[in-house]
């Protein structure tokens, strides 16, 4: 039979697995670690110097047909009919 506290005792126990294992590793720097904040090549934005026309290009159309969209709701929502 399973009880109510079953998920929690699970959540209890890996809590604590999780709590010694850091307590365990708190002294050795990791070897492996990088940092994604610093990148050795420069961002895609910058090899295709297009992307960004493109970009701008799309944004530009879907605010369009978004704006369009919305019209034709409003008018058909509050359309009077007299």
């Amino acid at each position: 039979m399973n009880s109510w506290l079953a998920p929690l005792q699970w959540l209890v126990f890996l809590t604590l697995w999780r709590m010694s294992y850091e307590t365990a590793n708190v002294g050795k720097p990791s070897a492996s670690e990088k940092s994604f904040l610093i990148e050795g090549s420069p961002p895609e934005e910058v090899r295709n110097p297009h992307e960004k026309e493109w970009t701008e290009k799309a944004v530009r159309k879907y605010a369009d047909a978004q704006g369009k969209k919305w019209q034709r709701w409003n008018e058909a929502m509050f359309e009077r009919s007299d």
